[in-house]
């Protein structure tokens, strides 16, 4: 039975994994930065100077989900230099600990944002050039390149950029989202007609699972998503019938709705919502025969039924 050291073990996705290994019956050691869990592992502040080997002792894989997370209104005076101390610092230094420690694999949680932030034309895909727009995007790029520079080392490493992450517990834009529609208020996105690929925490806790144990996995760079993607307006509508409430959406042009946000100083934040951001899955499916094994609406559903029940 291989052991795994799950970084991040306390956070939306690492607590996920940790779960679902457990209910597996997999050896794995969950680290997290601070805690009084007495089966977490406390490594501290991540970054180049952070001590792995009492945690890294007798795994046989790494999946390193930990990392600073995309924030829309960083306050910091330098995001960038903090991006890059954890994402990029903080998975160097534990990759090459992981390596001295004899790791055979070491899986990195990236994001889709290296590829951008709109696919225009067809889906984003990992052979494209990359293109990140924003510190978080950039960071976890510059984490890419370092580690694909350890090509020579015996560790086996697998990248994995999902897109945005829902299921029991999400935060951010989709908790707000939520909170929106459970309020009744009426959405300008009626008009919003393009599509976005999304990905639920099962499955992506899933397709973890198998790019930790997939001999077809190593070396290479893993787009992921439900294989469902959906408008803007389709995701309201899918979270109001799990609310059982109506949808309220108004068919506002979009142009009218980028005009507007220019004028707030909110163009990028529209562009988000406004603008496609599909990724192509199907080398998972081709190569690796994975299938999501929880379909969008049930996923939804889930989601929502957390949410009400007052534990978001």
């Amino acid at each position: 039975m291989i052991k795994t050291l799950v970084t991040g073990a306390g956070g939306f996705v690492g607590s996920a994994v940790c779960s679902e290994m457990k209910s597996r019956g997999m050896d794995h050691v969950p680290a997290v930065r601070t805690g009084r869990n007495a089966s977490h592992r406390v490594v501290g502040d991540i970054g180049a100077g952070t001590d792995w080997r009492d945690a890294l002792s007798g795994c046989d894989t790494v999946l390193h989900v930990a990392a600073r997370v995309h924030q829309m209104n960083d306050t910091a005076s330098d995001s960038m230099a903090l991006y890059r101390s954890v994402n990029v610092d903080g998975t160097i230094n534990l990759a090459r600990q992981a390596e001295a420690a004899g790791v055979r694999r070491f899986v990195f949680v990236s994001s889709v944002k290296v590829n951008g932030e709109t696919s225009v034309g067809k889906p984003f895909s990992a052979g494209d050039v990359p293109a990140p727009a924003d510190a978080y995007g950039l960071s976890k790029w510059e984490a890419e390149q370092q580690l694909r520079a350890m090509r020579r080392s015996s560790m086996e490493m697998v990248i994995v950029r999902p897109p945005l992450v829902y299921g029991p517990g999400v935060r951010a834009n989709f908790l707000q989202l939520m909170k929106i529609v459970q309020l009744g208020l009426p959405l300008p996105l009626g008009a919003v007609a393009s599509s976005r690929s999304l990905v639920g925490i099962d499955n992506l806790v899933d397709f973890l699972i198998v790019c930790l144990l997939h001999p077809g996995a190593a070396g290479k760079t893993w787009m992921i998503s439900d294989q469902h993607d959906v408008s803007l307006p389709e995701l309201v509508r899918m979270i109001a019938a799990a609310m059982h409430k109506p949808a309220r959406l108004l068919p506002v042009p979009v142009w009218l709705l980028k005009t507007g946000a220019g004028l707030i100083g909110k163009t990028a934040m529209m562009q988000r919502l406004t603008d496609p951001l599909v990724v192509d899955a199907r080398p998972a499916r081709a190569e690796l025969a994975w299938r999501p094994p929880v379909t969008m609406e049930a996923g939804i559903r889930r989601t929502v039924e957390h949410f009400l029940s007052g534990r978001a």
